[in-house]
């Protein structure tokens, strides 16, 4: 009997082991599959949190772009300036969606000068920024020219060959100012001198279709 008892009572450790095993199996693979589904999940919340943020990032470039094509189109079609006859008749295209002030007439002889800017025109005072900013005064054409001699020999500014409506001139890029980076046109009216300039590069784009309008009577 004793021996009976110890076989049976061997059969019972065996398989309470065996049982204790299939347990700490079945935790661990519980477990296992608790992680796995929660890494899973997880992954699937990154994955379409990237999804999310790529389909929001490709829709605000779209915005953007059809901001930046409707914008262009909304400068459509150009209005034309015309200046006074005794000082050429200069004439160029510029976006209707641009404000035009004349400050100085020149009525009586002197400078002539007119603003472009977007929507209004700010006060004209000499540290603010225009998109255009338009001159004919009585100095030379040498003369105005030589008055960026410094800023052409510092690096500041660059020099080159311009042409427009078959009349040639001087053009400048680069830093006029500490605050003003932007580009410019000089050209020979008769006795009197010609620039119109661009004070950011924001509006280089607009300014170099304008400057490609520009018309004058010598």
């Amino acid at each position: 009997m004793k021996q009976i008892n110890k076989r049976e009572n061997g059969l019972i450790n065996i398989w309470m082991i065996f049982t204790i095993i299939l347990a700490i199996l079945f935790i661990g693979v519980a477990v296992f599959a608790g992680w796995a589904y929660m890494n899973y999940e997880e992954q699937k919340t990154n994955v379409e949190n990237k999804i999310a943020v790529a389909e929001t990032d490709a829709k605000k470039t779209q915005a953007d772009a059809d901001e930046i094509k409707f914008a262009e189109r909304e400068k459509e079609p150009n209005l034309e300036f015309v200046g006074p006859d005794d000082y050429g008749r200069v004439s160029f295209s510029y976006p209707k969606t641009w404000s035009a002030y004349v400050n100085k007439d020149a009525v009586t002889g002197g400078t002539y000068e007119a603003y472009f800017n977007p929507i209004v025109i700010p006060p004209i005072v000499a540290t603010q920024r225009f998109a255009i900013r338009m001159t004919i005064e009585a100095r030379s054409f040498d003369q105005v020219v030589a008055s960026y001699n410094a800023l052409v020999k510092s690096g500041k500014l660059v020099a080159s060959s311009v042409s427009s409506d078959g009349n040639s001139g001087t053009r400048l890029d680069g830093s006029f100012t500490a605050d003003i980076r932007g580009s410019a046109v000089i050209y020979k009216i008769r006795d009197k001198t010609l620039t119109i300039r661009t004070d950011a590069n924001t509006f280089a784009d607009d300014f170099n279709k304008l400057i490609a309008t520009i018309k004058f009577k010598q």
